[in-house]
């Protein structure tokens, strides 16, 4: 099982479409029994959170966010956990827009040096 996910941050590889999360987002992710939850902002992402479980190396989780244009999505997602080479944490992520239609694949990693929540919100800004 690839290492815990609690006080990581990670950040998608590349961009989706506008109004979805991208290269500006960061997540800060806690988990804690087999719960995983995180919150999310930047890029064209006002605030976002997402909650669910873990089995393994295998995330299940809603999310809900809220855009610079006013507008909110939400949908779920079922996560690979990889640890990489050099140690770092990956996602690679299946999601399914619940609240509008689309569906697609992305990759979220651990940035290098940043394993402390709180820097989000120096991230975000």
């Amino acid at each position: 099982m690839a290492r815990p996910l609690d006080g990581l941050v990670l950040a998608p590889v590349s961009d989706q479409a506008p109004g979805q999360v991208g290269t500006g987002t960061r997540f800060a992710y806690h988990e804690e029994d087999g719960v995983v939850w995180a919150d999310y902002a930047g890029g064209d992402i006002v605030r976002g959170h997402l909650v669910g479980t873990r089995e393994g190396d295998r995330l299940d989780f809603r999310y809900v966010q809220l855009g610079h244009d006013g507008t909110t999505a939400s949908g779920h997602c079922v996560s690979l956990v990889v640890e990489l080479p050099d140690g770092r944490v990956r996602l690679e992520e299946t999601w399914t827009w619940e609240s509008r239609p689309g569906s697609g694949t992305s990759v979220v990693e651990e940035l290098p040096g940043t394993r402390r929540v709180d820097q989000i919100t120096e991230h975000a800004r």
